[in-house]
């Protein structure tokens, strides 16, 4: 197993921020690999199962592990077949106003590495405003 933590800051309030994680329907307005997320709710919180849809109609199973709230955190494990990833996000204030986001991914060596240009693209569009 091997941990990768990435960070990206950006222009974009904490409270937004958190708010593009926590609900799940907004994860593809940032995040490139996910073209949809089918879930029964519309607001993380522990326990949660879901699918997130990929390219070439890869379809994922996840679940949500934990979620603070107050704290911006949350971590969920996606799974592809007996592959399993494990993903700490948090957001907290930037340094010059904005946010900083973190990522920390843990899995087998090769999916962590090859999946990190994609998870960095992302948390970098997290923080920047939208158009």
């Amino acid at each position: 197993m091997t941990t990768l933590t990435l960070h990206a800051s950006g222009p974009v309030a904490p409270a937004e921020a958190w708010e593009r994680y926590a609900e799940p329907a907004r994860w593809p307005t940032w995040a490139p690999q996910i073209l949809g997320v089918q879930v029964p709710e519309p607001r993380l919180r522990a326990g949660l199962e879901g699918r997130v849809r990929g390219p070439l109609g890869l379809t994922l199973p996840f679940v949500v592990e934990a979620v603070d709230e107050a704290a911006r955190r949350w971590a969920w494990t996606v799974s592809a077949g007996p592959v399993r990833l494990r993903l700490l996000h948090w957001v907290s204030d930037g340094p010059d106003g904005g946010s900083t986001t973190g990522l920390r991914v843990t899995g087998p060596a090769p999916v962590v590495v090859g999946y990190a240009p994609l998870a960095q693209l992302a948390i970098g569009r997290l923080v920047r405003l939208l158009t």
